[in-house]
């Protein structure tokens, strides 16, 4: 449960309750590169930045726990510029040997080159292939969802090698043959961009670990960040009561508090609950991940359950305020902007569903 933590953590908790006061909530109106600028140095001086960083390059390596405990605190706060109090994480870099450990994982993590994940490819389109030429693998394709691909250096890609299998390659962006084909962005704001490949010619030395061994390091990558949604989404619940609990205990045109209708509280009643499920869900989750165990079903669910939450959270949040709260810079406004792809970043809450029933039924995973 969330109020089960060692005293270590309850002190990373505060701490991070008072950095979202005292360095995220102040620069709500300052120009957004000097914000981050100055969240970033913040987040420097107080150990946050490094959590997410392996400890070989100065990084603390915070476990899951850990993760959650700061994610979902700081989302409380419904800050801005949250994105940029934790440093880059090595992602599916994570422990490459040479010649990727110092030509990428370490600019990585030094800030000095971006990277992206491409696993998706669109709906009609063949999987990425790859074929070994020499020393070259050579790659053709598209990816069609690639988050934050139109800065990036380069990408961190799914290709299927022939007669080895799916592989983890890193595709530098500026490549013979790589295209961006089109950049958008999503409803909460978020930059992507679609790639095609045409014979690109990558070293085999780019490779991440063994050919054929790509799923697995992609579902991992992917599981981590599902476990990130969920932490934020949580904290975005505890604000939504929060605000909501201000709201309700104000009065109507009538004098009477607007929590004192029974259905309102019905309402209200039923979100606490949803709220209280999906932070048990998180919290034991975490704690399963930080004690080795494969959490591969335990992750989907609770991303599926809190996302779907927060999102009907938000919504009917709005319900209860009223028309204000869709005036477009209203906060929760803002806030349902930002939740509704949840439900279907790192697989749609549908999908995700299926993938549960299939490691119960046939591979016997997990503890649901």
């Amino acid at each position: 449960m969330p109020e089960m933590l060692s005293p270590e953590l309850i002190k990373l908790r505060d701490d991070c309750a008072k950095f979202a006061t005292q360095h995220l909530l102040i620069h709500a109106d300052q120009p957004a590169v000097d914000a981050q600028d100055q969240v970033r140095a913040a987040a420097k001086a107080a150990g946050l930045f490094a959590m997410t960083q392996p400890t070989a390059f100065g990084g603390s390596a915070a476990g899951q726990l850990a993760l959650c405990v700061a994610r979902e605190t700081l989302a409380a706060a419904n800050p801005p510029f949250m994105d940029s109090v934790f440093g880059p994480s090595p992602g599916v870099l994570g422990g490459v040997q040479e010649p990727l450990a110092s030509s990428h994982l370490g600019p990585l993590i030094a800030g000095e080159k971006r990277s992206s994940f491409g696993f998706t490819e669109p709906d009609d389109a063949e999987p990425t292939r790859g074929v070994i030429e020499g020393d070259n693998v050579v790659i053709t394709g598209q990816k069609s969802y690639v988050t934050g691909g139109a800065d990036a250096d380069f990408i961190n890609a799914l290709v299927r090698v022939e007669d080895r299998g799916p592989s983890m390659i890193v595709i530098d962006t500026h490549l013979p043959g790589v295209k961006i084909e089109k950049k958008f962005v999503s409803l909460d704001g978020s930059h992507h961009a679609a790639f095609s490949f045409t014979n690109v010619a990558v070293p085999t030395n780019q490779i991440i670990g063994e050919p054929g061994e790509g799923l697995p390091k992609a579902m991992r990558q992917i599981g981590d960040i599902r476990l990130l949604f969920a932490a934020q989404a949580c904290g975005y619940m505890i604000w939504v009561l929060d605000l909501l609990n201000q709201h309700l205990k104000s009065a109507d045109k009538s004098g009477s508090a607007r929590g004192d209708k029974d259905v309102v509280r019905w309402h209200y009643s039923e979100l606490r609950i949803q709220a209280f499920a999906a932070r048990s869900m998180l919290y034991r989750t975490a704690r399963l991940a930080d004690q080795g165990e494969n959490i591969v079903n335990e992750a989907m669910a609770t991303k599926v359950f809190a996302t779907e939450a927060v999102g009907v959270m938000v919504d009917r949040a709005i319900q209860l305020v009223g028309g204000t709260a869709l005036v477009e810079d209203h906060p929760l406004a803002i806030l349902y902007r930002k939740v509704r792809g949840w439900r279907l970043a790192e697989g749609a809450t549908d999908v995700l569903k299926l993938n549960i029933g299939r490691g119960i039924l046939e591979l016997d995973k997990g503890r649901i």
